[in-house]
């Protein structure tokens, strides 16, 4: 693996190192040495599929509260997505900035997202497949999320949002969360 560090604190972009041959090609997309000599964490918690019917889906922007914060690692398996992440570290240095990657089937790359980051995507084809390997289960209760259009971020999308559900529009301002 081959592993970026992406313009905000504590993110990786991780890329396959692919060993190609006649057959096709062989890369680890996850190993618990290479991530521990990294800093990130090792025990993967539980692991998640989202697939996406329709271009211009989005899902978004997501997290969980302390004590239950979340670290995740996204891989886009099937399709394309504009993957986007958001700093909500009020001590980090990147506090408040948001960074997209596109994720696809064909670079293989995945997104390592710290805690106290909120994640979203959007498909930029369809019948898109994401997979997730979290590193903290889910918690309803600790569940949340900010407006995948709060101006205090200023996420520029791709693509006009051709769905998303009702409870992602829902979502509070960060300026309203007391963040």
């Amino acid at each position: 693996m081959i592993f970026r560090e992406a313009p905000l604190a504590g993110a990786f972009l991780v890329e396959l190192d692919r060993r190609p041959d006649d057959r096709g090609y062989f890369a680890r997309s996850f190993c618990v040495d290479e991530f521990a000599a990294h800093g990130l964490p090792t025990a993967v918690i539980q692991c998640n599929v989202s697939f996406n019917r329709t271009r211009g889906t989005l899902r978004g922007m997501h997290f969980q509260r302390a004590p239950m914060a979340e670290a995740k690692l996204v891989r886009c398996t099937r399709g394309a997505i504009y993957d986007v992440i958001v700093d909500l570290r009020p001590e980090s240095t990147t506090y408040c900035r948001w960074y997209g990657f596109e994720l696809t089937e064909q670079n293989g790359s995945a997104l390592f997202i710290p805690e106290g980051f909120a994640h979203g995507f959007q498909t930029l084809a369809d019948n898109s497949e994401v997979f997730y390997q979290m590193f903290a289960g889910y918690s309803p209760e600790h569940a949340d999320g900010v407006r995948w259009d709060d101006p205090a971020f200023g996420i520029v999308w791709p693509l006009p949002v051709s769905s998303m559900a009702e409870k992602d529009k829902l979502f509070a301002l960060l300026k309203d969360k007391g963040k």
